[in-house]
């Protein structure tokens, strides 16, 4: 068994890749660093599949034992993805899919398994230099090597592969992947950072995985397998050209039209016409003449906007489509909007819970609680397809958790805000950025909710075509212009800098310059964007909506947590039952109360007070006589909390019988005299003679 090792030392981090050891007979490598390790697998079938797309799968698990853990649950095994899981298969299948060939059909599947987990160095990341080095590897065709690195900023400092702590301090949380000449993928979210700061970033990424690149190629020298020869299907310059002879005209009329789907219907029966009248003089190469349809319609689009800065549908390059905006549109949802820019719209809610609300995960770094949850959901309707409904997509769940991370930055802290958040986005219709018309959207409904955000966040997607030295950027694109762009990059932030940030290139060499121009542009669009959001709700309602729950806090001390609990839970449970309020309390002594009845919460606040007030030598109280015995009687001043008036402080003569002055059932003012150091009360009738009545505390709820 020969291993094979390289390590890459990426300022003080080290990182490792391994192979020859651990599963043999796939192209596998090991990364590690700290204590965290990861398998990376790669496996490429010899047989290319009948399909119009590259067969690739990328899977990525967490084993709850590379942390020492057993899984939660019943089963007691790890079942479904979790999110974390799948939006990390996403990280790693972004930037190594767009490296095959065009044409390459054969099934190709990636594998990262957590080996070990110490907890502080985050293993996500690791996925993307681990699948390139396996790839690199392996005799699969394919054009890498990339490498992931992670990013953060603490005190204004970058920081490589920041630990798990230094993540939870830093105002930057960027993910880059990179060749060696070029960026190809960014994903990232920011506490308001400005557009220049995020390029200092994404330069200062591109330098750190310089190192990273440089193991992989030593490691595929020295255990690489020759690439197996793949001939791509040539391309028939004359039927080509034959193609583009017959359809360009048709084709460059469909393009013409501005609406989505009536442009794809003109598009759709002029290819018919180009291919019915070229079917008879070549019968057998319906496929090709298809292929070349679908190049010329690229290469219409590409020159045109190139050459005349002219799009699809008419717009200027930096023309953002119109905007519509309607806040409330219902009554009953806590807060809600319907944001549409073009042919693009999303109806979105916001709905406040309580803590009970907050999502419990049981991950490999231990129990999660996640109070503010976004939700985006693709129906097949909004693109006018018939398609059964089933679970949430990978891109469903990726394009929620950029519009999640967006907005999560500009939340109230639970202190001043203590509701679990959950916002859905359902997309209506799409033609290009539904998930910044979630970000728009859902920023509005956070509004119309009533939550006290700190600042309105909106969302563009930006677009990059590039012809040669011809470069033009695209302010809001359309699906079409997505498809057939160079880069497609989604932008969201207040008007003070970026809250979150996603990119995939597909050039090379994309220089700082293009970079600074793009972002600058886009700057321009987001607030032309959140201009139009701001006149339909300039900020927050002053008041929750009429029918989302009211929550307030109280503290009581550590200690008397138990007191309000009860035993088995049992006190706290009879508080509601009788209030009908949702109780929470944590080990800090913060106690929340929700009810949408307002008195429903006082009263609960008035029993927990009294189960936790400590009574005060010298203060009267207004008590109920709960038992009378030979020598005296049992008074609770308090719930569950009671002390004794002795006979002679009944009255201010001698009382033969206590129930000549008492009985049971009987309200009673009374005086606290003394509390011993075993809790036991000493009260007073007769002290209480005389006392003014605002002076009588009623602690009994």
């Amino acid at each position: 068994m020969e291993i094979i090792r390289e390590v890459a030392k990426v300022g003080n981090v080290e990182i490792t890749l391994e192979t020859g050891k651990l599963a043999k007979q796939a192209n596998s490598v090991v990364m590690s660093y700290g204590g965290t390790a990861l398998l990376v697998t790669a496996v490429s079938g010899r047989r290319p599949k009948d399909l119009p797309f590259l067969p690739l799968t990328v899977e990525y698990r967490e084993a709850n034992a590379a942390a020492g853990k057993i899984p939660g649950g019943y089963f007691k095994r790890e079942g479904r993805l979790s999110e974390k899981e799948i939006l990390t298969c996403r990280l790693i299948d972004r930037p190594i899919r767009p490296l095959f060939p065009k044409s390459y059909r054969c099934d190709t599947q990636v594998i990262c398994g957590l080996h070990s987990y110490d907890k502080s160095n985050e293993p996500d990341v690791l996925g993307i230099t681990g699948a390139s080095a396996a790839l690199s590897i392996s005799d699969a065709p394919w054009d890498g090597p990339v490498a992931g690195v992670r990013v953060g900023r603490i005190n204004g400092e970058f920081i490589a592969f920041p630990t798990f702590q230094q993540i939870a301090e830093s105002d930057l949380n960027l993910v880059v992947a990179c060749s060696a000449d070029a960026i190809m993928m960014v994903e990232a979210g920011a506490a308001e950072i400005s557009e220049a700061e995020m390029i200092d970033a994404l330069m200062f990424a591109k330098d750190a995985s310089v190192p990273l690149i440089e193991a992989q190629v030593r490691l595929r020298e020295r255990a690489g397998k020759a690439k197996r020869e793949f001939n791509p299907p040539e391309v028939d310059e004359a039927l080509q050209k034959a193609v583009f002879d017959v359809a360009t005209a048709g084709t460059t009329e469909a393009l013409l039209i501005k609406g989505k789907h009536d442009r794809h219907a003109a598009l759709s029966a002029a290819g018919k016409e180009s291919t019915a009248a070229l079917r008879e003089a070549h019968p057998d190469r319906i496929d090709e003449i298809e292929a070349a349809l679908s190049t010329l319609e690229k290469r219409l689009v590409r020159n045109k906007v190139v050459d005349t800065h002219v799009r699809i549908d008419g717009r200027a390059l930096d023309e953002i489509r119109a905007i519509f905006v309607q806040t409330r549109p219902y009554e009953r949802p806590h807060g809600s909007a319907v944001f549409q820019r073009g042919e693009t719209q999303a109806f979105v809610t916001t709905t406040l819970g309580t803590e009970r609300d907050a999502q419990r995960l049981d991950t490999v770094h231990g129990d999660v609680h996640r109070s503010f949850l976004l939700h985006y959901n693709f129906p097949p309707f909004c693109t006018g397809e018939a398609r059964p409904l089933r679970g949430q997509s990978r891109r469903e769940i990726g394009h929620g958790a950029l519009a999640e991370r967006a907005l999560s930055g500009i939340l109230p802290s639970k202190d001043d805000f203590p509701y679990t958040i959950r916002i859905v986005s359902d997309t209506l219709e799409s033609n290009g950025s539904s998930s910044m018309a979630a970000v728009c959207g859902g920023c509005l409904s956070l509004m119309d909710a009533g939550v006290p955000i700190k600042a309105p966040v909106a969302g563009i997607a930006m677009g990059l075509i590039q012809e040669g030295d011809k470069i033009a950027v695209l302010s809001d694109i359309l699906g079409d212009e997505d498809h057939l762009g160079d880069m497609d990059f989604k932008v969201t932030g207040t008007k003070d800098g970026i809250t979150a940030l996603q990119m995939d290139i597909k050039v090379k060499g994309l220089s700082r310059k293009i970079l600074e121009d793009a972002l600058s542009q886009a700057q321009r669009g987001r607030l032309h964007i959140l201009g139009k959001m701001l006149e339909e709700l300039p900020e927050p309602r002053s008041d929750l909506s009429n029918f989302a729950p009211r929550i307030e806090s109280m503290y009581v001390k550590v200690d008397q947590i138990r007191d309000v609990i009860g035993p088995g839970g049992k006190v706290i449970r009879g508080i509601i039952e009788q209030t009908g309020c949702d109780i929470n309390i944590d080990d800090t002594g913060r106690v929340q109360i929700a009810s949408d009845d307002r008195d429903a919460i006082e009263k609960a606040k008035r029993i927990i007070e009294g189960l936790t007030y400590e009574p005060e030598v010298g203060s009267c109280y207004n008590g109920l006589v709960k038992r009378v015995v030979d020598f005296g009687a049992f008074v609770e001043i308090l719930p569950g909390t009671d002390g004794l008036v002795h006979v002679s402080e009944l009255e201010n003569r001698r009382v033969e019988d206590v129930t000549d002055v008492l009985n049971e059932g009987d309200d009673v003012v009374v005086k606290v005299l003394k509390v011993d150091d075993n809790g036991k009360i000493r009260l007073s009738r007769k002290a209480a003679f005389g006392v003014d009545p605002d002076d009588i505390l009623n602690m009994r709820g």
